[in-house]
């Protein structure tokens, strides 16, 4: 009655004692009453079993459970069970891709019923098909088999039923009888499924692009239709003869949650041709060739021989810094430098219980003059001293107007917060000059210091673009730093900020308030700014707007509230790199005096990044509130292709020359909508990540 693998399947599972029943025991009776059960459950030795614990030992039980009820909820095709049990469990504990005691998946259930949804929630979970399935002719066999036994047993119990006389064990029969019609409606609609079912169509929207100069990126759709079964992988093809004779390489795709593919490892300068096709449980259906039929690896920087604008700057500058501590190593002044290494060691050391020393500096209030803050926060808690104060140190208490230039150059000092001391003890050798500039310099880098010792950790965190100032003439200096550890400090309590907020007396008036009330005010706006400063870009080509403003000592840049570390942007597409072909063309263009530039041949890649950068300046101009008239007058930056990191690059999108940079008194003539803002120049550079 079953296959010879059927069998040992069922022998195998003979052996081992029951597992406990499904959650749902109504729903999966048949289950209990056919004696099968949907894993091969693990037999455990008694002697280990006893030495585990009782909880580990109840989370095997529930996740044996738990695969039950997958197979349950994908059988009753119920998707809301089905992904809550896949956001529940990972893929190992639910023994996603273990066939049951009839060697089925749930995967194979799912597609096998033409249910879509439920396999591709199982699909993108990582669930495969079973493997006992190596032919159209061993699946037919498997579900005829099915079907054939399901039946039979319905059967046998439909003449015990009617002819056994009406007692205990009859409602027994009966419920044995429901649940294997259930069973058996199941199979046959199973069977009738892949009997209907045809190979899938050619995927849609296949697209070919330049990776780099040694690879392809290809991404598609999945096809328009799949004749009744769904997609469960797909099959990427590449050659240099449009043909495909001979293939050159290929790779299937069974990881369907983005669906596309980079081929590495190509030659620079020779076409590649690229076909995809789908596959269900029919087979593989027809290919569909790419749009454009082939791609040639290359980068911009090949059009002129351009090499990278940052290649080896950090080494560079590494080196300089070098070069000067050794100039400074030998000079008396800097004996201590010999036990910095220790010091700093003592230092970072400390804990942050040191806060509450008896010996701090920390200020309580503040006179006319300039100040340290640190805000140390970590969730919606904020690090205070025992007075519940936010860390402040001075700076100068005779200092009533920071100079930008001052500010500018605190900013670059937080770039290297571990060489603060070092720092200080070359501007000590400098101060018989008696320059002003040094001298408050110098002070700056005491407060760093002595802010340092008392915290016990050197990195302060990233400078807030701006200090706060008040009327009473004391400026304010913020250093911003999230903590994202959870271990704990004696004597140290995190603040609920709401709490600090409201439970702080003002000192001030609402119409002039201090600095540091206006920090306490603020410190959630400035805690933002932090979060969103780190963030970074996802992959891809960027359409980047350069908008200067300047004042009197300084320069600033028009950047998104959203993302302050970048520019204005509006992302162009996924893929970051520009091909040679494309760079080439823009090129010409942008040499060319024609108002609009006409639109490439159609199937190339140049008429693809045409219409990509169409929609990305349009989308760009409303964002930035900007007629769409005006953009005849904007041109791109063809300088070069902004590169970050490889997998972020900008394409600049320039004003007219008169308006790149506005001066004081000069008004902009479009506002953009609400937020943006403005960063100085300095601070931004500082800042930039992707």
């Amino acid at each position: 009655k079953m296959t010879q693998q059927m069998r040992d399947l069922h022998l195998a599972q003979a052996r081992k004692p029951p597992g406990p029943s499904s959650p749902n025991a109504a729903k999966r009776l048949y289950r209990n009453l056919s004696g099968k059960f949907r894993v091969n459950y693990t037999s455990f030795d008694e002697g280990g079993l006893a030495g585990r614990s009782e909880k580990e030992k109840l989370r095997k039980s529930y996740l044996i459970q738990s695969n039950a009820a997958l197979f349950e909820a994908v059988e009753l095709q119920d998707l809301d069970r089905v992904q809550e049990l896949l956001k529940q469990y990972s893929p190992e504990e639910l023994d996603l891709n273990t066939p049951n005691s009839e060697g089925l998946l749930p995967l194979d259930i799912a597609i096998m019923t033409n249910n879509t949804p439920i396999a591709k929630a199982l699909l993108q979970a990582g669930a495969k098909e079973s493997p006992h399935f190596v032919s159209l002719e061993s699946r037919s066999l498997h579900l005829s088999t099915l079907v054939r036994e399901a039946e039979q047993r319905v059967n046998e119990l439909t003449a015990q039923v009617v002819n056994e006389t009406p007692n205990a064990d009859c409602s027994e029969k009966e419920k044995q009888l429901k649940a294997w019609e259930w069973r058996y409606r199941l199979y046959k609609r199973m069977k009738a499924g892949f009997e209907h079912a045809r190979v899938p169509d050619a995927p849609n929207n296949v697209h070919l692009s330049v990776g780099s100069s040694s690879s392809v990126h290809v991404t598609f759709w999945e096809p328009l239709s799949v004749n009744s079964a769904v997609v469960t992988k797909y099959k990427v093809e590449w050659s240099c003869s449009p043909t495909f004779s001979p293939p050159l390489g290929e790779a299937v795709i069974d990881k369907l949650k983005n669906l596309h593919f980079t081929i590495q490892g190509l030659v620079s300068g020779t076409p590649y041709y690229v076909q995809v096709s789908a596959y269900n449980m029919k087979g593989w259906g027809p290919p569909q060739s790419s749009v454009p039929p082939f791609a040639i690896p290359s980068n911009w920087r090949e059009y002129d021989g351009r090499a990278p604008r940052r290649r080896g700057q950090a080494e560079a500058l590494d080196q300089l810094l070098s070069q000067v501590k050794t100039v400074h190593q030998h000079c008396v002044c800097h004996e201590p430098c010999k036990n910095q290494p220790q010091s700093r060691k003592h230092s970072v050391s400390k804990s942050l219980k040191h806060l509450f020393h008896p010996g701090s500096k920390f200020l309580k209030t503040l006179k006319r003059g300039l100040y340290l803050t640190a805000v140390f926060y970590k969730d919606d808690n904020i690090l205070v001293t025992h007075e519940d104060q936010i860390p402040v140190v001075e700076i100068d208490d005779t200092y009533s107007c920071l100079l930008m230039q001052d500010f500018l150059w605190f900013t670059k000092v937080s770039c290297m917060w571990d060489e603060v001391l070092w720092l200080r003890q070359c501007v000590t050798v400098s101060q018989s000059s008696c320059s002003c500039i040094l001298q408050t310099r110098f002070k700056m880098l005491l407060a760093i210091s002595q802010m340092q010792g008392l915290l016990g950790i050197q990195d302060l965190g990233q400078v807030f673009f701006e200090p706060i100032k008040d009327k009473q003439g004391n400026i304010l200096i913020v250093t911003l730093k999230e903590v994202k550890t959870n271990q704990t400090f004696e004597s140290v309590r995190w603040v609920p900020i709401c709490k600090l907020q409201t439970s702080r007396k003002s000192v001030s008036s609402p119409e002039e308030p201090t600095a540091l009330d206006t920090l306490l005010i603020t410190v959630q706006d400035k805690l933002a700014y932090h979060r969103r400063s780190s963030h970074a870009l996802s992959p891809g080509l960027y359409l980047g707007y350069l908008k200067l403003c300047s004042a009197v000592d300084q320069i600033r840049v028009l950047v998104p509230e959203r993302l302050p570390n970048i520019l204005c942007h509006v992302k162009i597409r996924s893929n970051p790199n520009i091909s040679r072909e494309e760079w080439e063309w823009l090129q010409k263009k942008v040499s060319m005096d024609e108002p609009v530039p006409t639109e490439p041949e159609a199937g190339t890649s140049q008429n693809h990044l045409f219409q990509e950068l169409q929609v990305a300046i349009k989308e760009l101009m409303t964002l930035l509130n900007i007629p769409l008239k005006e953009a005849k007058d904007f041109r791109l930056y063809s300088q070069e292709v902004l590169d970050f990191g490889g997998q972020v690059s900008f394409l600049l999108l320039l004003p007219p020359s008169d308006d790149v940079c506005t001066a004081p008194g000069q008004n902009n003539p479009y506002t953009p909508r609400s937020g943006f803002l403005t960063l100085p120049l300095q601070i931004f550079e500082l800042g930039k990540k992707t």
